[in-house]
């Protein structure tokens, strides 16, 4: 007979567990560029709609059809009799939307980390295998009867089953992929990429912590009799106090590490928390829940650096240090916290021994399996989008969407430091009708050299290397402005959802550039060059005569204001 109260917690669980994937996209898309928006948002989405049907196919089967050491079984479509897994009370169809959900969060953690240069087609390549082949495989061992249950391994809701395995695969896609254009100077060292919309990224941290109740919660699959009840209200409190303490210690590090509180870093503390103790929920007390906690904020911060600035493996979200290494280490500690058998209560080493063979048995079968596959999709139809592809923002090339912010300007920042809304529309007006420069002072400029500002409008995608060729030529001084524009084509043409959109105005960048020893002629020739495609687009270039310049900070006049930092 089917229990309603344990069905409608596990069918609660599910729901629960699928909205984590808006949270993902939420924080993925926050912490990446504007330019790659929708191309984040729709791998989450085709993360969970690609994993359906292909876990419905192969991935259930491999994971819970047959007692074997190594694997399941192969029942396509799920046709056997699973009779002997099912919770109590919990018919078949809600444990297997359950388990579906699951399949498709280990999926989607990849994404973050191989953000901004990833070829669409192939993102979904691999989401088919680690959802058909890698996750069901390693899952089997531990909660489908295989080697590793056999032998004790305790991971209750999936610091390993599901986080360190998306964060495994994750580490082997960012290497293989290697880092994004700009995220390395020549010395190697590593250049801040920010994120384009911190209280997105927010909003999807905060979502997750929320979901992660039903992760972790209704992992009970029961909330029939007093211990069940008692287990799940545990639960509860053992995921929000491990979140909490990470946060409070990232915080205090950050502070003391960089003199401030670090907003970012301390959002993924949260979700490192949340990892952490996903493995031993059930079986830790309060206190050792805040100890895990604090593990995972102090760890969190140190691996993002390690990922960053020694190994150079360019992780935009930092999906490899929160998924991959908490929940490594959340599943080891539970061997030490256990109450029952760990470590530090006298259970001896027999279970921290057998939860460090776990987690060294499914690091190394998700790092050889997901290497093939990355491997194979790079020597065939090709992982990464080319350069010009990846300055522009996938969601042109790859999507045919301009902007999925339609009616703000983007543009890219100078440094390669991301992107961040326009202050405002600025509109450019032709030379002939340009306002002269207003005298501001009668004193005469303080040399004879004469002036010139040169102003360029270009395509965001060309601002890297227009900085590069003025820098190339001795130009180090320049303004830069976000701009909305078109020229005498009215914008051009692009489809959404299958209907023509006029884009009348298009996003822009103005350099303006005061010279007096550089020849004009060589600032002209040096942009055009590196402008030039040859496209409807390519920009224009005004050229003003400059009557003073004057230093607010000294006073100094002329070509003498424009020396110095200032």
């Amino acid at each position: 007979m089917y229990s309603a109260v344990n069905t409608i917690w596990v069918l609660l669980g599910a729901a629960m567990v699928f909205l984590m994937q808006a949270g993902f996209a939420m924080c993925e898309a926050g912490f990446t560029r504007a330019k790659n928006t929708g191309n984040i948002l729709m791998k989450n989405l085709m993360d969970f709609c690609i994993g359906t049907p292909i876990f419905w196919l192969l991935g259930f089967g491999l994971m819970f059809g047959g007692a074997g050491a190594l694997i399941g079984g192969f029942d396509p479509f799920v046709q056997g009799d699973y009779a002997g897994i099912l919770p109590e009370g919990v018919p078949f169809m809600a444990f297997f939307i359950f388990q579906t959900v699951f399949c498709a969060t280990a999926a989607t953690i990849v994404s973050g980390a191989m953000a901004e240069r990833t070829k669409f087609s192939a993102y979904c390549i691999y989401s088919l295998l680690i959802s058909a082949l890698v996750y069901p495989i390693s899952g089997h061992w531990i909660w489908g009867g295989g080697w590793l249950a056999q032998l004790g391994f305790h991971d209750f809701a999936g610091s390993t089953a599901v986080h360190m395995v998306g964060g495994t695969a994750a580490l082997v896609g960012a290497k293989v992929l290697g880092p994004r254009i700009g995220k390395y100077d020549a010395n190697g060292k590593p250049k801040a990429i920010l994120g384009h919309n911190l209280s997105i990224a927010a909003l999807g941290v905060f979502i997750l912590w929320f979901c992660w109740f039903g992760f972790n919660g209704c992992s009970t699959v029961s909330m029939t009799g007093d211990e069940a009840i008692n287990s799940a209200s545990s639960i509860f409190v053992t995921t929000n106090m491990s979140a909490a303490v990470a946060c409070v210690v990232t915080m205090l590090f950050t502070w003391f590490r960089y003199k401030k509180p670090d907003v970012s870093m301390t959002f993924n503390a949260a979700l490192g928390g949340l990892v952490a103790i996903t493995a031993g929920c059930d079986r830790v007390s309060i206190a050792g829940a805040a100890i895990i906690g604090a593990c995972a904020g102090l760890v969190l911060p140190l691996a993002v650096e390690f990922f960053d600035k020694v190994a150079k493996i360019d992780d935009p979200v930092g999906a490899i240090s929160v998924h991959g290494v908490c929940g490594a280490m959340g599943t080891l500690l539970t061997g030490l916290l256990d109450v029952d058998n760990g470590l530090f209560y006298g259970g001896g080493f027999q279970m921290f021994g057998v939860q460090l063979l776990g987690v060294v048995s499914v690091i190394a079968w998700v790092l050889i399996t997901m290497t093939i596959i990355f491997q194979v999709i790079k020597h065939t139809i090709g992982l990464r989008a080319s350069a010009q592809e990846e300055l522009d923002g996938l969601d042109l090339h790859e999507h045919g969407l301009p902007t999925a912010y339609a009616g703000f300007a983007q543009a890219a920042g100078g440094d390669g430091s991301g992107e961040i809304p326009a202050p405002a529309v600025k509109k450019t007006v032709p030379v002939d009708q340009a306002v002269p420069v207003q005298v501001l002072s009668e004193k005469a400029p303080a040399s004879d050299v004469k002036l010139t500002k040169v102003s360029i409008l270009c395509a965001q995608s060309r601002f890297e290397a227009l900085k590069a060729a003025m820098n190339e030529i001795g130009i180090t001084g320049m303004t830069v402005t976000q701009v909305l524009g078109c020229g005498v084509q009215k914008g051009k043409t692009e489809y959404y959802r299958g209907v023509e959109m006029s884009i009348n105005l298009l996003p822009k960048i103005r350099v303006e550039i005061v010279v007096a020893k550089v020849p004009v002629r060589t600032v002209v020739e040096a942009a055009k060059q590196c402008l030039y495609t040859g496209s409807i687009g390519d920009g224009k270039i005004f050229i003003y005569d400059v009557e003073n310049v004057i230093k607010v900070r000294t006073g100094e006049e002329g070509f003498d204001a424009l020396q110095g930092e200032d």
